[in-house]
């Protein structure tokens, strides 16, 4: 039996996703439709609204659904900053954020891009000077899905507030493994994907403060209160929903599980290869599932073949990176230098990760490093 520990690249669908979705896969009722189908269609959509809307303390009609997070982050960008207005962002977002960070300076947005330390973690204050006046939008990642280091959001905000700048997070990795209060954190807009809660792929949404000024970028029809035209995939809702219901309510149990798992997994590699050095955060707070070592002498790329050969799923970093031939723009953005970006490898754990697939991966691990150190000398 195969064992997967890459939920930040993307987790199992739950079974009760599943589950909810099936009904609705073979649905021909459109959800902007008036007559019963499209009522029973509209209905299942505002349901799980309604849901994703409660896994982060908004209000439903606050949230605005999309393809997935890649769009959502697009929306946001596009969606507020307009030229010559200038945008603030990390050196360890997304792709998603960074080249939709690029294009709109080469629009004539300027961009200024915040560096991080050397566990991954960046300064408020150095966000905030950041913020210059014609800045129109910050963005910055809740935590990151790479080496789990969380953001300062709620500090960034708090000293934003005021001054007239957006401030937008990315809060795919973090949701439903950290709690998210969006009123709390005191952003304007937050980025969430259904498929790394466990729900469907090609989901995912935008939450949107009621006074932001959100152009929309795809035209053409009304829905989503004119914030994103397009028929809605309303089985994959569905499932977007019932994933946030479930995270909402299985959060807590969730993240003190996975930690332990983590701790675990940690505590085996410094005994089995003791030259193996984690990259991120040294304490708290940090992503409670994911760990990310350095492998001094190995290839990320080689280890994961070797282990997905051994059955076991892990990555070497952000599956939007995946086969890509520069190393991890985080670890480097991290200081770490090329041959060490490349030599890292990424395991995250989830609800269904058992101690039996972390001691396999740690049985499996100290002959596969060695393989791949074998090959490298020869």
């Amino acid at each position: 039996m195969r064992i997967y520990l890459d939920f930040n690249a993307g987790a199992p669908l739950r079974p009760g996703a599943r589950e909810a979705m099936l009904p609705f896969l073979g649905l021909a009722g459109n959800a902007s439709s008036a007559h019963r189908e499209g009522a029973r269609a509209r209905a299942a959509v505002e349901e799980a609204r309604g849901h994703v809307a409660a896994l982060i303390g908004a209000r439903p009609a606050e949230i605005v659904f999309t393809s997935g997070a890649t769009e959502a982050n697009n929306l946001a960008l596009r969606g507020v900053v307009r030229p010559p207005a200038r945008l603030v962002t990390t050196a360890i977002e997304h792709a998603s954020v960074l080249e939709t960070a690029r294009a709109l300076e080469a629009d004539g947005a300027p961009c200024t891009v915040v560096s991080v330390d050397g566990e991954g973690c960046v300064s408020a204050a150095d966000v905030v000077a950041a913020c210059v006046p014609g800045t129109a939008l910050a963005s910055l990642g809740l935590a990151n899905g790479e080496v789990g280091s969380v953001a300062p959001v709620a500090a960034v905000a708090a000293a934003l507030r005021g001054r007239g700048v957006r401030l937008h997070s990315d809060a795919v990795q973090g949701t439903g493994r950290l709690p998210i209060d969006v009123h709390a954190l005191g952003v304007d807009l937050l980025s969430l994907s259904a498929h790394k809660l466990g729900g469907p792929a090609g989901v995912g949404a935008l939450w949107v403060r009621r006074d932001v000024d959100l152009h929309p970028q795809l035209t053409g029809g009304p829905q989503e209160r004119g914030r994103r035209a397009g028929t809605e995939n309303v089985a994959g809702l569905v499932g977007f929903g019932e994933a946030a219901r479930l995270a909402r309510l299985e959060l807590a149990a969730t993240a003190a599980y996975c930690a332990t798992l983590v701790d675990r997994l940690a505590a085996g590699i410094r005994t089995r290869l003791p030259d193996a050095r984690v990259n991120g955060p040294s304490g708290w707070p940090r992503l409670p599932n994911t760990l990310n070592v350095t492998v001094p002498g190995c290839s990320g790329e080689s280890l994961v073949v070797l282990l997905d050969l051994a059955g076991i799923a892990v990555s070497a970093g952000s599956a939007c990176a995946a086969g890509a031939a520069e190393p991890s723009h985080v670890l480097l953005a991290m200081g770490r230098d090329r041959e060490t970006a490349r030599s890292a490898l990424r395991v995250s754990v989830g609800a269904t990760t058992t101690v039996a697939d972390v001691d396999r991966l740690l049985a499996v691990l100290p002959e596969v490093a060695a393989q791949v150190r074998r090959g490298a000398a020869a």
